[in-house]
C-alpha cells in the first residue's frame, strides 16, 4: 500500500479496513483524505484476497464533515474544478460490500460518507447529521437523497432544514443503521460483518449488491427485470455449481470467484 498521510490500512484475513486518520480535526473530509480514501478502496476492489471493506474512524468521531476551512472561500468554478461529487460518485462505484463502523460524530459529509456504503455498524454513541444548514448551505453529496431514501421525507426534511441529529437508537429504528452494540466492540462487530459477507461466493455477492442498489433507482418492473437477468447470470458461474453441490452433499462450498 502507498504511504498515505489521511488514513491508515489494514487487512483482517479477507477484510480491508481504511481507518480515517485525522483525530485534531474530527477526520474532516478533505480533498487529500477523499483522495486517498478513494485510491485506498479501489486497491481492495482490485484485490482478489479481499472480499468485502470497513471504513471507519475512531471512537469520538466517524467523521463529523467536511473541511469547512478547505472549502469557506471557495468560489463556484473552484468547487466545480475540484470535482469532489465525481470522488463521491466513484466510491458509489466499488463493486465489493462497503460497511461503515461508526461511533461518535457522523455529521455532513461523514453521514453521507456512512450513507455511501451498503451497511452500518454504529457504537451507542453514535449521533447522526446533516448540519450544513447552520453555515448556510445545504448537504451537497447525497444528504438529501440518499437520507431521504431511507428515513423518509419528514425527518429527512427535520435533519437538513433543522439540524435534528439522530441517536444510533434513532437510527436503527429508522433503518439507517444495521445494528448498533457497545462502543467498546462496534468495529469488531463491524470486521465480523464483513468477514461472513467475505465468505460468501464473490459474483453472488457482487450482483445481490447492484441488486439491491437498483431498487433505489429503477421502478419496481424494472428492478425486478433486473433482478432476473443476475439470478440468471449466476448459473454461469463455477460458483453456483459447487454452491448447490455442496448443498446436496451436505458439505461447505469452496468458492472460486468465477
Amino acid at each position: 500500500m502507498p504511504d498515505y498521510t489521511d488514513i491508515l490500512v489494514e487487512t483482517h484475513g479477507r477484510v480491508g479496513l481504511v481507518r480515517l486518520n485525522r483525530p485534531k480535526a474530527m477526520n474532516a473530509l478533505r480533498g487529500q483524505l477523499l483522495s486517498e480514501l478513494l485510491d485506498a478502496l479501489k486497491a481492495f476492489d482490485a484485490d482478489d484476497s479481499i472480499g468485502a471493506m470497513v471504513i471507519t474512524g475512531n471512537e469520538k468521531a466517524f467523521s463529523a464533515g467536511a473541511d469547512i476551512k478547505e472549502m469557506a472561500g471557495a468560489s463556484v468554478v473552484e468547487l466545480m474544478e475540484r470535482a469532489m461529487s465525481d470522488g463521491w460518485q466513484r466510491i458509489s462505484t466499488i463493486h465489493k460490500p462497503l460497511i461503515a463502523a461508526v461511533s461518535g460524530f457522523a455529521l455532513g459529509g461523514g453521514c453521507e460518507l456512512a450513507l455511501l456504503c451498503d451497511m452500518i455498524v454504529a457504537s451507542q454513541t453514535a449521533r447522526f447529521g446533516q448540519p450544513e444548514i447552520t453555515i448556510g448551505v445545504i448537504p451537497g453529496a447525497g444528504g438529501t437523497q440518499r437520507l431521504t431514501r431511507i428515513v423518509g421525507k419528514a425527518l429527512a426534511m427535520e435533519m437538513v432544514l433543522n439540524n435534528r441529529f439522530l441517536s444510533a437508537e434513532e437510527a436503527l429504528a429508522h433503518g439507517l443503521v444495521n445494528r448498533v452494540v457497545p462502543v467498546e466492540s462496534y468495529l469488531d462487530e463491524a470486521l465480523k460483518l464483513a468477514g461472513e459477507v467475505a465468505a460468501r461466493a464473490p459474483v453472488a455477492v457482487r450482483l445481490g449488491k447492484e441488486a439491491v442498489n437498483k431498487a433505489y433507482e429503477l421502478s419496481l418492473a424494472e428492478g425486478l427485470a433486473a433482478e432476473e437477468r443476475a439470478f440468471t447470470l449466476l448459473f454461469a458461474t463455477e460458483d453456483q455449481k459447487e454452491g448447490m453441490r455442496a448443498f446436496m452433499e451436505k458439505r461447505a462450498p469452496v468458492w472460486q470467484g468465477k
